[in-house]
């Protein structure tokens, strides 16, 4: 049966409703399940599954990037091995976040602490396999977390692939904490330990405004290798007008290649409620799209990108129909950027 884009997604359809397999699509979404060091409000692990639901309800044609579906859009099947890593780490983890990482000399929780951090070692390790693995087969690997700690692999296989990469950081947070109550891949210290990986040259951060002193430091001390757009400044653009041309400065900080870190709470909050650290202000989702789009126009090009910390509320779909739309961007303006498909004439 030919697919219809504008017919309704079928029940037993992939991502997005689309018929594509993930030997066909150009675009292959990682889902991965991961909240283990979440330590405020866990269900980030929910995120792949309830945006997989969600995204069915979504149009194909978009008014901005057109149709990105025709490149062919897949979604991994769900890894029961991480699954299963991931509630162990979490049953290890609770009592370590319960002593707020002061674990030094308490035997158990010592090792708890080292189950964790090692299960997160390899949730890393297998990410960035499965990223290379589709790299090396000409295609744009996107992670669908999880808490912003499942992209890290990713984001190595990336670097490695585009040397001198940057990093585009939407977030609420600066996730430059090192080792966050001692679990060393902490979603908390995401950026931080990207700063590490060899070819990532310079981060750049928009709509941070939830950061410890020793962050602050981190950032002015980093000799331009991390450039944060604060949300204050961000506000104080969009007052006078000029919202639009920060986006464009924050583009310009970045180098050629990019690759967009999207923690779904640098929204307002009232676009992810249910997300796992959600702190006022914020990108609206159109400010989000307004924003890669600056990238597209500075000519830069988007090679990859990861979606995270979408939590689905009980008997609530909401976060998970905005995360599914905001992955449809990421995907679009990707294309966009690379030249897979034209934007649209709105008539």
């Amino acid at each position: 049966m030919t697919f219809d884009p504008n017919a309704a997604a079928e029940r037993d359809a992939g991502i997005f409703g689309l018929p594509h397999t993930p030997d066909e699509a150009r675009v292959v979404l990682v889902p991965v399940p991961w909240d283990a060091t979440t330590s405020y409000r866990r269900g980030a692990s929910e995120g792949p599954r309830a945006i997989l639901q969600a995204s069915m309800q979504v149009d194909l044609f978009d008014a901005e990037v057109g149709k990105p579906y025709e490149v062919g859009i897949a979604m991994l099947p769900e890894s029961a091995e991480l699954r299963a890593w991931n509630e162990e780490a979490r049953a290890e983890a609770e009592d370590v976040i319960e002593a707020s990482g002061r674990v030094a000399g308490v035997a158990s929780l010592e090792a708890s602490l080292a189950r964790v951090n090692a299960l997160s070692e390899r949730v890393n390790d297998v990410v960035y396999l499965e990223t290379k693995r589709l790299l090396g087969q000409g295609r744009i690997a996107a992670v669908v977390g999880g808490d912003h700690a499942a992209p890290y692999g990713a984001i190595r296989a990336y670097a490695e692939r585009f040397p001198g990469i940057g990093i585009l950081h939407i977030d609420a947070h600066a996730d430059l904490r090192r080792a966050y109550e001692g679990f060393q891949f902490s979603h908390a210290s995401i950026m931080e330990n990207v700063m590490r990986i060899d070819g990532v040259a310079r981060i750049v951060q928009v709509g941070i405004r939830d950061f410890c002193e020793e962050e602050c430091t981190r950032i002015a001390s980093s000799a331009g290798r991390v450039r944060t757009f604060f949300d204050v400044q961000l506000a104080a653009a969009r007052a006078r007008g000029a919202l639009y041309e920060a986006f464009a400065t924050a583009a310009a900080a970045l180098p050629e290649a990019v690759y967009v870190s999207f923690d779904i709470d640098g929204l307002d909050p009232s676009l992810c409620p249910h997300t796992g650290t959600p702190v006022p202000g914020g990108l609206s989702f159109h400010d989000a799209s307004a924003l890669l789009e600056a990238v597209v126009r500075s000519g830069r090009r988007i090679v990859g990108f990861d979606l995270n910390e979408v939590a689905p509320g009980e008997d609530d779909e909401w976060d998970a129909n905005v995360g599914a739309r905001v992955l449809y961007k990421l995907i679009g303006w990707t294309l966009v950027s690379q030249r897979l498909i034209e934007r649209p004439r709105l008539p």
